[in-house]
């Protein structure tokens, strides 16, 4: 079973820094990629960034040049560095992992979720 713990949510000023972490059970190589999503009341979850092999990443366009995400194998941790936060990015964020499973010529991807930390950026 995997196990995605967040952290580092917090209020913080507009303008402020704040770093999420997403600590794992067991190793983060076994993902197919890794990513954080956030949500806002009354909106839907959105991709706010993502990392796959080879260390590729991804951003919405609304947190590019901002927000950096990085991982730390050793510590089977994923990170978002959040700069020059906005009213906007206020939101839960929550850590996402992707694993697919082979069985014989079968396959299938599960998405796996951490339980979010709250993200509130004042004005």
């Amino acid at each position: 079973q995997v196990q995605l713990v967040e952290s580092g949510g917090g209020l913080v000023q507009a303008g402020g820094s704040l770093r999420l972490s997403c600590a794992a059970s067991g190793s983060i190589f076994r993902f197919n990629a890794m990513g954080w999503y956030r949500q806002a009341p009354g909106k839907q979850r959105e991709m706010v960034a993502s990392m796959s092999g080879g260390d590729s990443t991804n951003y919405a366009d609304s947190v590019k040049g901002r927000f950096t995400i990085s991982r730390d194998n050793a510590k089977n941790a994923v990170y978002l560095q959040m700069n020059s936060l906005k009213p906007e990015d206020t939101a839960v964020y929550y850590c996402n992992a992707e694993r697919t499973y082979y069985s014989g010529r079968n396959s299938y991807t599960q998405n796996y979720w951490g339980q979010g930390t709250q993200v509130t950026v004042s004005s």
